[in-house]
């Protein structure tokens, strides 16, 4: 798969993940196999603005190639001086716009997957991020629209190519979805229909890398983008390279493996962050996925979620059983998973598709993650 002048093999890109796939989680997952890995979310007006926080957040490991970040933004000009700056103080290699967020803080201020609905709007920031680009491969990820009644992604999708995007991804749910219901792969085999001129990646309830390879012969696809399957499961990303290879082996590492890769995780947060108690406490989300599947009895896992060193959690994941196999329904979902009953918008934001109205400067906040 090229993405631009970027050839991606395996065609497997890592979604961005709020507090989930900093530096660290990328390199993990990195090691496994290749692929795209994509930064956190970043907030394209804090860009501009040179936030320490969102500078931090940019910040790639000296061996990450290619450099993928995402951006967000609602203000075409402010989408546009950001993605230049990436081009000129050469911070990526390349760009991917976020119109699949379906958080409320996002959606509210008329970001995210509420944001294709405005068609003028939306195509205005995807051309601007390709202007200011450069040579820079500038991708598109959303969901399929705000709800059954406004969905969005063919129009999207079409526009998208023909300002020049890259490529295009689409999560097989509408935004009232969130992460609930099953992922609608047809909406995938849709869009690859109606954008046939550059790649297109589906997204959605890929938890093993049989599942990639099945939406990528039953849709059409031409890659996949692989979010929550990866929680707890770095190796992932060894099985879709040997997958996507025709091999059938496929990792199923033991406790003790399981065990060694969280320490190894925490060690590169606390390098990172240079701070052992912001990596800990940071780690402390990834423990239920790193053991889904596994015997692990409460003061265990509770020991694991309340450590305040490394040393301290490393002496609990001493107290797993290395010995224990993998599980056989390790594979499954993970992260968040229920729907939505309405999606929060800006007031009046579906009374007119062609409004072209750049929503405020709260739309874009002071700090990125998503």
């Amino acid at each position: 798969m090229r993405i631009g002048g970027i050839e991606v093999w395996p065609p497997v890109v890592l979604a961005p993940m709020a507090g989930i796939t900093s530096a660290p989680f990328r390199v993990l997952c990195r090691e496994q196999g290749g692929g795209l890995f994509v930064s956190e979310m970043i907030t394209t007006r804090a860009l501009v603005e040179r936030n320490a926080k969102t500078l931090k957040m940019i910040r790639f490991d000296p061996g990450e190639r290619t450099r993928s970040i995402q951006l967000y933004g609602v203000d075409p000009d402010v989408v546009g001086r950001a993605a230049r700056m990436v081009a000129d103080e050469g911070l990526a290699d390349h760009i991917d716009l976020n119109f699949g967020c379906p958080a409320p803080k996002v959606t509210r201020r008329g970001g995210g997957s509420a944001l294709p609905y405005k068609r003028k709007l939306f195509r205005a920031i995807v051309r601007a991020a390709v202007e200011g680009a450069g040579g820079l491969p500038v991708t598109v990820k959303m969901r399929k629209g705000i709800d059954d009644r406004h969905l969005t992604y063919l129009s999207a999708g079409r526009a998208a190519a023909e300002e020049g995007a890259s490529a295009v991804a689409l999560h097989g749910r509408t935004a009232v979805q969130h992460y609930g219901g099953v992922a609608d792969w047809e909406a995938v085999a849709r869009l690859k229909e109606a954008v046939p001129d550059i790649p297109v990646l589906g997204n959605g309830d890929i938890w093993c890398a049989d599942d990639a390879v099945r939406m990528m012969r039953e849709t059409g696809c031409d890659g996949v983008v692989v979010g929550r399957g990866c929680l707890g499961r770095p190796w992932l990303f060894g099985d879709l390279a040997r997958a996507m290879e025709g091999d059938a082996g496929r990792a199923r590492p033991g406790l003790g493996e399981v065990a060694a890769m969280m320490a190894r995780h925490a060690g590169l947060l606390a390098e990172w962050h240079g701070s052992e108690t912001q990596a800990v406490t940071e780690f402390r989300k990834h423990v239920g996925w790193y053991l889904k599947g596994f015997e692990v009895g409460g003061d265990v896992r509770r020991g694991l979620t309340t450590s305040l060193s490394l040393t301290e959690l490393r002496d609990r994941l001493a107290e797993l059983d290395p010995g224990q196999a993998w599980p056989a329904d390790a594979d499954g979902p993970r992260g968040k998973s229920s729907e939505r009953s309405h999606v929060h918008l800006p007031d009046g934001w579906l009374d007119d598709a062609d409004d072209c109205a750049v929503p405020g400067a709260a739309a874009e906040l002071d700090i990125s993650g998503g």
